[in-house]
């Protein structure tokens, strides 16, 4: 039983998706902290108010969009820095590695081996 288990963490895939989720956890932290320090103060200087968004009540609840709008930032800046730096140049590098690589020559089969022979002999006659 344990065998199995050390057998599955040890598998690449395991691995590789536990570095992905610790590196995409930092790489959130820094793009909130970005949108906070820069972000924020931006719109607040282009809107001219105190605070980001606001918010506004119904009966008594409180909705509060403008945290909402900074985590849409967040997210729509996360994703294009994913795209930009990681899927852009993997697709690129993917697409060389596939121009550089020939297709493997076909070996003949035994058949055709055994026809060249049979040719091979009948011209020898």
């Amino acid at each position: 039983m344990l065998k199995g288990f050390r057998d599955f963490v040890l598998r690449g895939n395991v691995v590789d998706l536990a570095v992905g989720v610790v590196i995409g956890a930092a790489f959130g932290a820094v793009v909130t902290a970005f949108t906070k320090a820069f972000l924020d103060p931006l719109i607040k200087l282009i809107t001219g108010g105190a605070k980001v968004g606001g918010t506004f009540s119904i009966s008594g609840a409180v909705f509060d969009y403008g945290s909402f709008l900074t985590a849409l930032i967040t997210f729509v800046l996360t994703a294009a820095v994913v795209y930009f730096v990681v899927v852009v140049p993997m697709n690129a590098a993917n697409e060389r590695l596939k121009r550089s690589e020939k297709p493997p020559v076909a070996e003949p089969s035994n058949e055709e081996k055994l026809l060249a022979e049979i040719r091979d002999a009948l011209k020898s006659r």
